[in-house]
């Protein structure tokens, strides 16, 4: 099961009906990784996990109006660090406008980052 594709959906379902926050019934650590970086980037306000006796849920609180379309990238391309710029105008309506999630050899990170330190890597996510 991707726990990353799932919990970006529920995410996209909460923003379409406009609920203020989502509960999802499961964690990863890749998953609290992409939402800590969703959280840097304004698109969420919080997010936090409640122990429920074996399992961990995430509770996360949506920043209104800042998330249009989020999603996964399947399958996940390999991105080097001159090509940023053909996966910016595939994924993501406008320059400047949303993040790219690139999992690189020094964790995941936004595209600008990798792209900055010129580093290549796996394409995971977008958002906008």
């Amino acid at each position: 099961m991707d726990y990353v594709a799932s919990g970006l959906n529920s995410l996209k379902v909460a923003v379409i009906k406009r609920k203020s926050e989502v509960e999802l019934k499961y964690s990863s650590k890749l998953l609290k990784s992409v939402l800590e970086i969703l959280k840097q980037g304004d698109f969420i306000t919080s997010f936090s996990p409640v122990q429920e006796g074996r399992f961990e849920t995430l509770k996360i609180v949506i920043n209104p109006g800042k998330i249009h379309v989020c999603g996964v990238v399947k399958p996940r391309f390999s991105v080097n660090k001159d090509s940023y710029d053909k996966w910016e105008q595939r994924f993501l309506p406008s320059r400047d406008i949303g993040l790219l999630i690139v999992s690189t050899s020094k964790g995941l990170m936004t595209h600008k980052q990798a792209k900055t330190q010129g580093l290549g890597g796996r394409i995971i996510a977008f958002i906008y």
